[in-house]
């Protein structure tokens, strides 16, 4: 393994993480009695919408898709954004910033259950992440932030000359607070373990894909041009940037540290877990890297040649997706141009078919071999009066390019509704009215 600088290429656990990533911080944990009080209502529903039998119904839909059985599209509809204008500052009661978090968990899952309507179950459980540090790449990447919430950022890419500046990279390290960690799931038990189970589970990354964290250390339009301009400096990065991400891999799959994501946990871009094909033969509660979904993409390479990508990308992907036992590929990028490429990734199950992939192409490329994973552009859903005849058109001409297909739709990248939150149950409905349609007809 090359290892550039001072870093190591194992990961290290410490008590305390130097800046919080996931979970909370002390401070941030007091659930006062009037909380409280709140709080184990709300959890008290989510129990009993997920004891409803339908939620079995709605589980065996991801199943048979995630094993390639033809039926049905899977509707799921995340708005990510878009939460915060279906669940508004004035709805929430708790004041403490940790009971405030699980307050908007909880309602999140009553809306899910009582008006959604996609094909997500509310689940019997209720996870716990730990408190961990994000990762340390040994230099400073300085944002700017554009001012406005959830605006824009700009920022000082910290590799400015491959020959200098290479050197100073390190490996990122697991960086986790035990201490908090274990008193926030004990909090959680306390507060819920009489509804549901309480777990400890955290996803430590979202993506293992390398092109992102290029952006982040030398820039785009740096990454664009060293294509050309210095193309053996930009190789070396995204080896280093791949190999760190197998040393953690590696790493949390030594220390015990991951977690089954083969229920309803949210995989890929976007899809849900559940699957009896994974953990693999041998499995003995201690969970493997080939007893889980993985899942990377190279979104910052849209407009790389598909011959580029196969010369630079892929032969930086692979090594950590085949140590994976199923795996998802793709974002927002058109992967139609690139599919002769990324069809060889090991494993590969589920397929990102975003709003700017020609879906058709994508129908033929896929057949019925993989999941067609469709996502449909959440622009409309942005203006306070969507045209529903025009969004009705378009799920159903995708529906009939992809009616030989194996077909999950994903409602996601929402920034704004528009401040209305029936955009999105009445697109959810129209999306379960065009998918029953062309199974029936």
């Amino acid at each position: 393994m090359e290892n550039y600088g001072n870093g190591s290429s194992t990961g290290q656990i410490h008590t305390a993480p130097r800046r919080v990533h996931a979970g909370f911080k002390p401070e941030d944990m007091q659930v006062s009695k009037e909380d409280r009080e709140i709080l184990r209502p709300l959890a008290e529903q989510v129990a009993s919408l997920a004891a409803l039998p339908e939620m079995n119904s709605k589980r065996d839909l991801w199943y048979r898709i995630n094993s390639l059985e033809k039926g049905k599209p899977v509707i799921l509809s995340e708005p990510e954004n878009g939460w915060n204008e279906i669940i508004t500052e004035n709805q929430m009661k708790c004041q403490g910033k940790m009971a405030r978090h699980w307050e908007m968990d909880l309602r999140k899952e009553i809306f899910w259950g009582e008006e959604m309507g996609d094909d997500r179950p509310v689940e019997p459980y209720f996870n716990v992440p730990c408190t961990f540090a994000p990762d340390d790449w040994g230099v400073e990447i300085v944002e700017h932030e554009s001012g406005t919430q959830d605006g824009s950022k700009v920022w000082d890419p910290p590799i400015k000359d491959y020959d200098k500046d290479l050197s100073k990279l390190k490996m990122p390290t697991i960086d986790i607070d035990w201490k908090t960690s274990q008193e926030n799931l004990e909090i959680a038990k306390d507060l819920f373990g009489d509804f549901f189970e309480v777990r400890q589970k955290s996803s430590w990354f979202f993506t293992l894909g390398i092109t992102r964290e290029v952006v982040k250390l030398r820039g785009l339009m740096n990454l664009y041009t060293d294509f050309h301009k210095n193309p053996e400096g930009l190789k070396a990065l995204l080896r280093f940037i791949s190999q760190a991400n197998l040393a953690k891999i590696k790493f949390l799959e030594e220390n015990n540290l991951l977690w089954l994501n083969n229920d309803g946990t949210y995989i890929g871009s976007g899809g849900l877990g559940f699957t009896k094909e994974i953990p693999q033969e041998g499995f003995n509660k201690r969970v493997r890297l080939k007893d889980l979904w993985g899942f990377t993409e190279s979104q910052e390479t849209v407009n790389v040649s598909p011959e580029m990508y196969e010369e630079f990308v892929f032969p930086v992907e692979k090594p950590l997706m085949e140590k994976f036992g199923a795996t998802c590929y793709g974002c927002c990028e058109e992967l139609h141009t690139r599919w002769q490429v990324v069809k060889n990734h090991p494993n590969l199950r589920r397929v990102s078919c975003s709003p700017w992939s020609d879906v058709e192409k994508m129908s033929a490329n896929l057949e019925d071999k993989f999941i067609l994973s469709i996502k449909p552009m959440p622009t409309p859903l942005s203006r306070p009066k969507p045209n529903w005849d025009t969004i009705r058109a378009d799920l159903r001409r995708q529906f009939e390019l992809t009616k030989d297909n194996v077909v999950e739709v994903i409602m996601k990248d929402n920034h704004t509704l528009s401040n209305c939150p029936d955009n999105i149950v009445n697109w959810t409905r129209i999306a379960q009215e065009e998918a029953l349609r062309i199974v029936h007809d």
